[in-house]
């Protein structure tokens, strides 16, 4: 808490802000360096959160498989599902989030997967059709949970400097490892101490208690309350602020960082959708807290450095183009050469080795194109990043026979993202003309 106006005491969140959307009253939108603190951590706790609850079909399909008597193609359909609802709202949560604020969406989205989550073991005791509750609740899953990065992306392009975005943004990016290092050992050990039950019951309820911390003690009652105007204004365009969407797609940059996106959304989706299984199967005699957690515990140091040294050398003046192409390649192109590596090993602490290589590595796209999208047009970086769709993750596995295939598919997905990020990606800004109006 942080004392106000004649005394008064206000979350800290609010501090020194103005009434109109979060500008703080000396005119400067950006958070002030202890808020961008405090929201960072929160942030990077809201991320973990929501890996933890993305990630607990994933850990516990071999038990679900074998609890609901799922062949391998059935598990399939319930993995990739989440995929297929977590694309269909990214434009639209992105959108809203550029309109109202990033921060409302983000713990609205949370609220509603948190219930779900906790309701989704009840739920499937009561109903016959385990298959297809199951792929109904896993697709609902993914519809709430497509808001989230496209709201992450437009609230901090809005409220975070450049030269801190890329270290802000790798750091809440960090969520996404410890959350799947959270859930790996402690839903592994729950799974074989009390059922797959207690790893939803675990994800759910953490979710809704940081829901509750965040709005206690970051945001007013003021700023907890959407008006029904602002709603309007998120659903619509108002002629002065229409994205110029002509404009944006004529530019080569933004395909570019489209078609980037989408390889390394997809890579990464498959790689932890399916991991558990790889190593399951390869190895059945191998412990789940070794292979869920051990991949996941070395991404969360590499993710802190990529952003640290992205920042650094920005700051030390290297061009900013030139440094979100050095760590893409390093998050595209060397973690596919460990991916590539995996399919081919038969021994299981070498299988453990190029699978942390790969996933950590990758966390090197939190400083290139992650956030490159918000250097491009950081006014609507919340639809630039929902236009990425990750169909391609639950399709690599559902057509392939082996995990070989799986494996060269996605390092030949990564190659392709980055030799077209290599050649035209761009990191001045494209969302601006004589017409359009900062949103």
């Amino acid at each position: 808490m942080a004392a106000g106006v004649g005394g008064r005491n206000v979350p800290l969140g609010s501090a020194e802000r103005g009434p109109h959307d979060g500008m703080r009253r000396d005119g400067d939108p950006y958070w002030s360096r202890p808020e961008c603190r405090v929201w960072t951590v929160m942030l990077l706790l809201g991320t973990c959160l929501l890996y933890c609850a993305r990630v607990t079909v994933p850990i516990c399909v071999v038990a679900l498989s074998s609890y609901f008597d799922w062949d391998k193609k059935q598990s399939g359909v319930v993995l990739s599902s989440f995929f297929w609802g977590y694309c269909l709202t990214q434009i639209i949560g992105g959108h809203i989030s550029d309109q109202i604020g990033g921060e409302k969406v983000l713990l609205l989205s949370a609220s509603a997967w948190g219930f779900l989550t906790v309701l989704t073991p009840l739920l499937t005791h009561v109903t016959s059709a385990h298959l297809v509750f199951m792929t109904s609740s896993r697709f609902f899953m993914g519809l709430l949970q497509g808001v989230y990065f496209p709201s992450l992306a437009s609230l901090l392009s809005q409220r975070v400097r450049e030269s801190e975005r890329a270290f802000t943004y790798s750091t809440v990016g960090t969520g996404s490892q410890f959350g799947t290092l959270v859930i790996g050992a402690a839903g592994s050990l729950l799974l074989d101490w009390y059922g797959w039950e207690s790893v939803f019951y675990f994800s759910g309820l953490l979710t809704l208690l940081w829901v509750y911390c965040t709005c206690k003690y970051l945001l007013s009652e003021k700023e907890l309350i959407i008006p029904i105007d602002y709603l309007t204004r998120g659903l619509s365009i108002p002629k002065q602020t229409k994205v110029p969407w002509k404009q944006l797609f004529r530019k080569a940059p933004v395909w570019a960082v489209i078609i980037a996106q989408l390889s390394t959304a997809s890579t990464f989706f498959t790689l932890l959708s399916w991991l558990p299984t790889f190593f399951k199967e390869t190895f059945p005699e191998s412990k789940g807290w070794v292979f869920n957690v051990v991949p996941w515990l070395v991404a969360i140091p590499t993710s802190l450095f990529s952003g640290f040294l992205s920042d650094r050398l920005i700051s030390q003046g290297y061009r900013t183009i030139t440094i979100r192409k050095f760590m893409q390649v390093i998050g595209s192109g060397v973690s596919s050469i460990f991916a590539l590596c995996l399919g081919q090993t038969s021994s299981f602490c070498k299988a453990i080795v190029f699978a942390s290589a790969s996933v950590g590595l990758q966390t090197f796209n939190h400083s290139g194109i992650s956030v490159n999208v918000q250097d491009l047009a950081p006014s609507c970086a919340g639809l630039l990043f929902g236009v990425i769709c990750v169909y391609l993750a639950g399709y690599l596995i559902e057509t392939t026979g082996s995990w070989i295939s799986v494996f060269n598919l996605v390092a030949a997905v990564n190659s392709i993202g980055l030799c077209v990020f290599l050649l035209f990606g761009e990191a001045q800004r494209v969302d601006t003309d004589s017409a359009y109006v900062d949103l």
